[in-house]
């Protein structure tokens, strides 16, 4: 019985807990939508027993409690100071605990089977604290609230105490800033955090989205007087309203509104949109169009309504499900394929090899890819646009080193720049084919070769020659592009 007993539970508890790596990384799409946690992959695929053992069966139960904490844990995104993580931890707490007075009564197999369930349950509460008090969720965290402090006191809190919001180019500048800054943040691949990154993007992108609406309706000439129709009076009463709901929505996207929720705010927005219906303007196209654009604005805000739920969906915040993401990455692919041949022919001393028509409709290839305003998308996209660009760049000046005929009577300064951008062309040869990191010796050499060609430039004198000024300006700008491309490949950015 014994036998039976330990197999039973080798079944149970076999695989100790792996912090979510099996759920958090697979190949295939089919594969990745088939992922479970681990525990409760083992109990939907575990046979059908009947334990006898007292111990037995109280392992199975924490099991099964285990098995529906488990993909909990492996999904949440908040902090410790969340209500659902002080829930969980709570509960895993209280199943260590039961395990921990289970009698094995001296069976090594029990004793074995007890050993491997608290195991489970403390790989899932370190797992869960790692998350929450991970540097990069804290990072996600400060950058939310320099927005929301941001926020608050450009947009909410005039308002609030009946003034005017701050809305203008500055404000938008500022939060497109943060946005950026945001989606520099390292996942590590983990489920949570890509969650908490990708919520609090969609929340900032929608506070954006909101903003910049406001600031084009501030150049329009509305609201119409309320002479010109009498249905006029009754469309500026609800512009009035739908001014008041944009600071509303602006506050529940940013965390500011402590009593309103997005339900009710949404059900306001609809019985505006009621209102507007019921109204009658038939025979006055101005007042018509007035009305449409009303019933438009408030369907912008109303879009941005549905994001209680957001990043609940795997496809959503795991971008290599994208499909903008996915044809971004094939022309990586053609890219490094085109880069690849490119600095082959170099070292042959062979310039016949001049993919560029190629790379320019690569370019326009990803200047058509939809980013539906995703900023991660955005940045994969821009830096695809670099990757195209640096090969351009470094055929466009080995062609033009190619046919350099430099003159007698050749400024001697000038000459100096033209000696700086053939050492600069080498070397952006070996940052293209650079596949390091920054703590690699290759990185460093590179790094401090292009920083001497940076200083070579400066202590180039002009002498009062207009064309050496603009080489000079040129060269510096091209050497920096080189280093910024050389970071960029460094930085172990991810989606």
């Amino acid at each position: 019985m014994c036998a039976n007993v330990f197999g039973v539970l080798k079944s149970l508890f076999g695989k100790p807990f792996d912090g979510g790596k099996r759920m958090d990384h697979g190949g295939s799409q089919q594969q990745q939508q088939q992922q479970q946690h681990p525990m409760e992959q083992q109990y939907h695929q575990q046979q059908p027993y009947h334990p006898q053992h007292p111990a037995m069966m109280r392992l199975y139960e924490v099991q099964k409690e285990v098995a529906s904490l488990g993909p909990q844990v492996c999904h949440f995104s908040g902090l410790q100071n969340d209500r659902d993580y002080k829930r969980l931890e709570r509960d895993l707490t209280r199943l260590l605990l039961e395990v921990d007075q289970v009698d094995t009564e001296g069976k090594p197999e029990l004793q074995g089977a007890r050993k491997r369930a608290a195991q489970e349950v403390e790989g899932l509460l370190r797992y869960l604290e790692e998350n929450a008090s991970h540097p990069s969720r804290q990072a996600i965290e400060e950058l939310s609230n320099e927005a929301r402090q941001l926020v608050d006191e450009r947009v909410v809190a005039p308002q609030r105490d009946g003034g005017v919001a701050e809305i203008n180019d500055e404000l938008v500048d500022a939060l497109q800033e943060i946005i950026l800054r945001l989606t520099q943040v390292k996942t590590e691949g983990r489920v949570p955090l890509r969650k908490a990154r990708y919520r609090a993007l969609t929340r900032l992108c929608a506070v954006q989205d909101v903003i910049e609406g406001r600031t084009q309706q501030q150049t329009l000439s509305l609201p119409l007087s309320g002479d010109t129709h009498e249905a006029v009076h009754r469309i500026n009463q609800v512009m009035v309203k739908v001014s008041v709901a944009r600071s509303q929505l602006v506050a529940l996207l940013m965390g500011l509104s402590g009593r309103d929720s997005c339900a009710h705010l949404s059900r306001i927005l609809t019985e505006m949109q009621v209102e507007l219906d019921a109204l009658d303007v038939s025979g006055n196209a101005a007042i018509r169009n007035y009305r449409k654009q009303v019933v438009e604005e408030i369907n912008g805000l109303l879009k941005h309504l549905d994001l209680e739920g957001e990043g609940d969906d795997t496809r959503r915040y795991d971008l290599a499900q994208n499909n903008s993401i996915r044809e971004i990455e094939a022309v990586r692919a053609h890219v490094s394929h085109l880069r690849e041949g490119v600095l082959r022919h170099c070292v042959m001393g062979d310039l016949s090899f001049r993919p560029k028509a190629e790379l320019q409709s690569l370019l326009t290839h990803l200047d058509a890819v939809d980013t539906a305003k995703n900023p991660c998308i955005r940045e994969a996209r821009r830096r695809a646009v670099v990757e195209v660009q640096a090969i351009i760049t470094f055929l466009d000046l080995r062609e033009a080193l190619a046919r350099r005929q430099p003159g007698p009577h050749e400024h001697p300064s000038h000459r100096s720049v033209w000696l700086v951008l053939g050492s600069l062309s080498d070397l952006q040869a070996q940052v293209l084919g650079f596949d390091g990191k920054r703590a690699d010796k290759s990185y460093m050499m590179l790094e401090e070769l292009l920083t001497k060609q940076l200083l070579a430039l400066d202590a180039v004198d002009p002498q009062g020659d207009e064309m050496t000024k603009m080489a000079r300006k040129q060269a510096v700008k091209f050497a920096q592009n080189i280093l910024n491309y050389l970071d960029m490949k460094t930085d172990e950015w991810e989606y």
